[in-house]
């Protein structure tokens, strides 16, 4: 501990939950797991466990301190009681669905029924890899920034293609800045470039954009979730300074117009496809 490293051991809620539990493991920093998970997402991006092993092997040095200053706080205090488990809040489509039409609700339901997700999903996803569970501040945080992943598509207007996917990613730098959000996002842009070389897709605009977005947005971690569910998207958009991300729909309808299918690109470009595979 340094003199300008601050003691997060001592710090408890009101309720007696400690910031960070004594037996949590400390973080290690793995650049390269980072960069051999990274080149196995290319291959599979649809194993949404890489995705955590990168952030794990690559922790940000505030991490603790965004804990504390949102988990201690009035806020925080009020977030953990009435919304302790996002996942469940978020699969009750019932519930959701009985929200006015054009509710961030209808949309959220919308956008996971037609893509067969559920947030059960993206927690068993999580559990993949065997980790420990603390009782702690820590274990809310990180299972709060998982369970708003798929809001945050819905709330931004990104699909779950691959520039969409690293247009989310590197909002969500914005929101909450980790290296691992940054490989993953500008890393698979430049694969995505790669992938449809020759084309004039607007692609790095694309995710600079999402950046910019997400520094510029209040950070939804430490919204009322439900509340935010009740009211009408275009409305929570503009309360949460998320504009349209045209330069992600230029990509699209450039992509189109060229015969290149956003969501397949791979098939859309046969040469390329050897050529990666051949890498």
């Amino acid at each position: 501990m340094t003199a300008s490293s601050p003691d997060f051991s001592a710090l408890f809620a009101s309720d007696g939950t400690v910031l960070r539990h004594p037996e949590r493991p400390q973080p290690r920093y793995r650049p390269l797991v980072a960069v051999r998970s990274f080149q196995a997402l290319i291959k599979d991006k649809e194993d949404t466990s890489l995705v955590f092993k990168i952030f794990e092997s690559l922790p940000s040095r505030d991490f603790l301190r965004r804990v504390r200053d949102l988990s201690l706080s009035p806020q925080g205090e009020q977030l953990r009681q009435t919304e302790p488990h996002l996942a469940d809040i978020l699969d009750d489509h019932a519930t959701l669905r009985g929200t006015p039409k054009g509710s961030l609700a209808h949309a959220y339901c919308d956008f996971m029924e037609a893509e067969g997700l559920s947030a059960a999903g993206l927690v068993a996803e999580s559990e993949r890899l065997g980790r420990p569970k603390y009782l702690d501040l820590v274990q809310w945080f990180i299972e709060r920034s998982r369970d708003t992943h798929d809001l945050f598509h819905v709330l931004t207007g990104y699909g779950r293609d691959a520039l969409g996917e690293q247009c989310v990613l590197l909002f969500t730098h914005g929101q909450s800045p980790s290296q691992g959000h940054l490989l993953i996002g500008y890393a698979g842009a430049a694969n995505i470039k790669k992938m449809t070389r020759g084309s004039a897709a607007p692609v790095f605009g694309a995710v600079r954009q999402a950046h910019r977005t997400g520094k510029g947005a209040p950070s939804l971690m430490a919204q009322p979730i439900r509340e935010l569910l009740g009211r009408p998207l275009d409305e929570v958009r503009t309360a949460l300074r998320i504009p349209r991300p045209t330069q992600y729909r230029e990509c699209h309808r450039i992509w189109q117009a060229e015969g290149i299918d956003p969501y397949d690109l791979l098939a859309s470009n046969p040469a390329q496809q050897q050529e990666l595979q051949a890498a």
